[in-house]
């Protein structure tokens, strides 16, 4: 019992110190947010000795935050919409068809996500440009392309657990293939639509890569692009970058704080069993 309890203790402890270290950043980006840029490098670690609300207007200022952040709420809405439906259609389709091209065309799918994005960039960049698609659409596309391949494969694996009875009983009742999967495989697809939409609203919304090569036009800007314009060549505006960094996540607390029970339950549901 003692061990045990010994055990018991040294896991807490563990687990106490990797929460410190999880938070840190956290910490440091908040208590270096109210600091002016001379109390940063004076005093990093420490809590400030006069706290300052300007870097938080400087920067929503700076950033043109309204816009910028309707910019990155749309793009990342639209973008995990429309992977979400058509990933899901997709994985249906394959799952349910047994032939020997199905197998192929959902090996191409996996095999796609072991490309790295910097050998297609440059291709990718180019012909969307003579098309004249390098704007918010264009950016959207190309995230379709990119984040189908990982939600098809999750999808796929859920599907293989919903029986094949369901469809067939929906075809006798009537229904054509596309109300067999809208309106009874796919409200059973929701725990995996939550997880499949938590991982690529985490990837995109934080994407900087992309939309830099993309989004050429001023106004189209996401909040990650904005943020690097306080980091210049010769001067960095932490104080300005860290109060940025500070406004760009309140949205995302916001959302998960009145849509915490629906993520919850969705990874729970969704999760490899």
């Amino acid at each position: 019992m003692k061990r045990k309890k010994w055990h018991l203790r040294i896991i807490g402890v563990i687990g106490i110190l990797l929460a410190l270290l999880w938070l840190s950043p956290f910490y440091l980006m908040i208590v270096n947010a109210f600091k002016t840029k001379r109390d940063i490098f004076a005093d990093t670690l420490g809590l400030p000795g006069e706290f300052t609300s300007d870097n938080f207007l400087q920067a929503f200022e700076q950033l043109d935050f309204l816009r910028t952040l309707f910019n990155s709420l749309l793009i990342s809405a639209v973008s995990v919409g429309i992977i979400i439906v058509f990933s899901a259609m997709a994985a249906y389709a394959l799952s349910r068809n047994k032939s020997k091209m199905s197998s192929v065309i959902f090996f191409v799918f996996v095999a796609a996500m072991l490309i790295p994005f910097q050998s297609v960039m440059i291709p990718l960049i180019s012909q969307f440009g003579q098309f004249g698609m390098l704007n918010r659409a264009g950016l959207i596309f190309m995230y379709l392309g990119f984040g189908c391949s990982l939600s098809i494969f999750l999808y796929h694996g859920t599907l293989k657990g919903i029986p094949q009875s369901l469809d067939e009983a929906a075809t006798i009742d009537g229904a054509n293939r596309f109300q067999v999967f809208w309106y009874i495989i796919f409200p059973l697809l929701k725990p995996m639509s939550i997880t499949v939409g938590i991982l690529n609203v985490i990837w995109i919304w934080n994407d900087y890569l992309l939309p830099s090569l993309v989004l050429g036009e001023a106004g189209t800007e996401t909040i990650p692009l904005k943020l690097f314009y306080f980091f210049g060549q010769y001067t960095k505006q932490w104080h300005l970058a860290l109060a940025g960094l500070t406004l760009s996540i309140i949205p995302v607390i916001i959302a998960y704080f009145f849509a915490q029970k629906q993520i919850i339950k969705g990874i729970s549901d969704g999760a490899v069993k």
